[in-house]
């Protein structure tokens, strides 16, 4: 069923993604403006994901009919996950699948406006009509009843919940002209609070350097326990990351959350070596008129805090080569911080290079009373 009342409004709120999960939804990659090689690379790794989070929850892989003989072959022996035929236009779960709320007992969907990250503005490729569809679809194979919200142009990558009313979000992405610009600030923490069960929203300022989202907040800052986040962070004051962060650490250290409680912020440093791109994966790349383009020596928003909970564990991306001891710096941080799970590095590259990492292309379904 489509809904037109708001989640809020019906009790309904979203969960931190450390709280139990009933699911993960991913999308098997193949766009070869984004995945290099026939996308071949990046779906061994999607599939080594795939594995580690089948162990502890479901997953719902959407595929599309060239993908999904590929999915079967690939995955043939794991248990724990179905392939659901939906067409898409890439595989960022986080940003095209619903954003899934709770009552504590049934789980819904939201079906968000998707626009390719700023439509006509300053999206990222030309044609984006069914990744807007596939919330919907979804919903519907699920059997769940879906919000509409396609008023509001949202990506999942751009929120952050603890569950417990506050909501973590970046002005330079919900304020871009590619997303919602006839409406002010006030009206979409609005809109935020109404649809994730919100009281206060967070607007940190910046994000992570040449992210093309317009810097999602969950590249650069998340939860890992009501009132303590991780906060990507360089101590190197001539690399760009820099003011960016130290802008967003301004703003937690004088923040409060919904309940009124003090952020405790841990500094997650990102790569020390930049991560960039190389002429052999510039020549791996299909791109289509009217996407966005790389080029060599191209920055990509390298983070270590585009981590994934899943239940019990954390998959963190790894970049390797000359960022071996950042990778092993990140694994002991967050084994420190997060130490009641299990930390999975996962070689990430592959992903980076597609314009995201592990939570963009995952999307939690909170537990609830209802198996799906």
């Amino acid at each position: 069923m489509i809904l037109t009342s708001t989640p809020k409004t019906d009790g309904f709120y979203m969960p931190a993604e450390f709280a139990p999960h009933q699911a993960t939804v991913m999308i098997f990659p193949e766009r070869p403006g984004s995945w290099i090689n026939g996308a071949r690379p990046a779906q061994e790794v999607f599939s080594q994901i795939i594995r580690e989070i089948a162990k502890v929850e479901q997953v719902y892989i959407i595929v599309s009919k060239f993908t999904k003989p590929v999915a079967k072959e690939m995955l043939s022996e794991v248990q724990n996950i179905s392939l659901i035929e939906i067409p898409t236009d890439d595989a960022w779960a986080r940003d095209t699948a619903p954003t899934f709320v709770t009552n504590g007992k049934v789980v819904r969907g939201i079906d968000w406006q998707f626009n390719a990250w700023g439509g006509n503005f300053d999206g990222l490729y030309a044609h984006w009509d069914n990744d807007n569809k596939l919330a919907k679809a979804l919903c519907k194979e699920l059997s769940l009843d879906v919000y509409d919200a396609q008023h509001f142009v949202l990506e999942g990558g751009s929120i952050h919940s603890d569950g417990e009313g506050t909501i973590l979000v970046t002005e330079s992405c919900l304020l871009s002209g590619g997303r919602n610009p006839h409406l002010k600030k006030y009206e979409i923490a609005q809109v935020l609070c109404d649809n994730l069960g919100g009281e206060k929203v967070i607007w940190l300022p910046r994000g992570i350097y040449n992210d093309e989202t317009n810097e999602h907040v969950d590249n650069v800052c998340a939860f890992i326990a009501p009132s303590e986040v991780v906060l990507a962070w360089t101590d190197n004051e001539d690399d760009p990351q820099f003011p960016l962060s130290k802008a967003c650490l301004d703003m937690l250290e004088n923040e409060t959350d919904a309940k009124g409680r003090k952020f405790t912020v841990h500094k997650l440093p990102i790569p020390d070596k930049p991560v960039c791109i190389t002429q052999d994966e510039l020549d791996g790349y299909e791109f289509e008129e009217g996407e966005d383009v790389r080029e060599v020596g191209e920055r990509l928003a390298a983070s270590y805090v585009n981590f994934y909970f899943a239940n019990d564990i954390l998959l963190l991306p790894q970049f390797g080569g000359e960022n071996a001891g950042s990778d092993l710096r990140a694994v002991k941080l967050m084994s420190e911080w997060c130490s009641e799970r299990r930390i999975i590095p996962i070689p990430a590259r592959q992903i980076i290079i597609g314009g995201g990492n592990i939570h963009c292309i995952t999307q939690q379904i909170p537990k609830g009373d209802c198996t799906i």
